[in-house]
């Protein structure tokens, strides 16, 4: 007995890396057999700031769900779809702008941020991104949503419509969705220590070859402190700690006091690191091989999952359509 339904989704901007899976797919992978979930591949969300590149979306949308599956993914336990290719998204996108309040979008705090982020003037869609977000999440009934810190403002904010839509129509039709915490996200930069992002080139791709992820982890930020191999190490502000965390957990305790006494240099640390993450990532390199190497099949997955999703949307946009009194 499932305990409820999920939706998640990414945006697709290329393929996918190593915190996207830690902050979010290696749990996606766990929930799969315990909710209903739906795992989508959110194209209309990425032409809020990608409008232009459509070719490049439709692109990065085939090769996300690919990296959905090789993470582990199942097609038999999840429902795998485009989000464009359920307009029903779209459909209930669009009723939900007409009961949602201006200033609720005005306060996202992430729209401020956006702001700063982009070259052109913003678009409509930037601004109502939220409100389609709640959509997404509206039209499966999801009873929980995967998230991080950081996202909590906007799974409440999709709670606030569902409440408001209650109110205004006097039913009871969506459930209030619960956040699920997905902290791994918050413990793993990237490869210079900022937040790992692939607009900053900081990321090691979960299907990587193993020579380039070698490269990767040479190539990145340790210790400020540390100018020499003599000198102690200070492993609690060291960026390759906090991958060790994740991909050496039983090796830790002792690679932080073989740093803090010295007894162990950086290159060795990232030496060790390196083959602890190609090991971790092998199983990932394999299923994408086996993916990659039958063509047509991605496409098919995808059309069983949408063709579930496109009924279950209906139904709801159907009620929808009722308590709202159209035709």
């Amino acid at each position: 007995m499932k305990k409820g339904v999920i939706f998640s989704a990414m945006r697709p901007s290329g393929r996918l890396h190593l915190g996207n899976y830690e902050g979010a797919l290696r749990t996606w992978v766990k929930l799969q057999h315990e909710y209903d979930m739906y795992c989508g591949v959110v194209d209309l969300h990425a032409l809020t700031t990608e409008c232009g590149s459509d070719t490049e979306v439709a692109h990065n949308s085939l090769e996300l769900a690919r990296d959905y599956i090789a993470a582990g993914i199942d097609p038999q336990q999840a429902h795998l779809l485009i989000q464009s290719h359920v307009p029903q998204h779209s459909q209930l996108h669009l009723l939900l702008s007409m009961t949602t309040p201006l200033s609720w979008l005005e306060r996202v705090p992430t729209y401020k941020e956006k702001l700063d982020s982009i070259s052109e003037p913003p678009c409509y869609g930037l601004l109502g991104y939220p409100v389609l977000m709640a959509a997404d999440i509206m039209l499966y009934r999801s009873t929980a949503v995967p998230v991080g810190q950081d996202q909590l403002p906007h799974l409440e904010l999709t709670r606030e419509i569902i409440r408001r839509f209650h109110a205004l129509y006097g039913v009871e039709l969506f459930p209030e969705p619960q956040a699920i915490l997905v902290e791994a996200a918050a413990l793993l930069p990237g490869l210079d220590g900022r937040k790992m992002s692939k607009s900053y080139g900081n990321t090691i791709a979960i299907t990587e070859e193993p020579e380039a992820i070698t490269q990767k982890i040479k190539s990145m930020f340790t210790d400020p402190l540390r100018a020499f191999r003599k000198d102690p190490g200070h492993p609690d502000t060291c960026p390759v700690f906090a991958y060790h965390g994740l991909y050496s957990p039983q090796e830790k305790e002792q690679l932080a006091a073989d740093c803090r006494g010295a007894l162990l240099g950086c290159v060795d640390c990232k030496r060790r690191l390196a083959e602890a993450v190609v090991k971790e990532l092998e199983p990932i390199r394999e299923r994408r091989r086996e993916l990659d190497a039958r063509p047509g099949l991605i496409e098919e997955i995808l059309a069983t999952g949408e063709a579930h999703a496109r009924q279950v949307a209906g139904d709801t946009l159907a009620q929808v359509h009722a308590a709202m009194r159209l035709p």
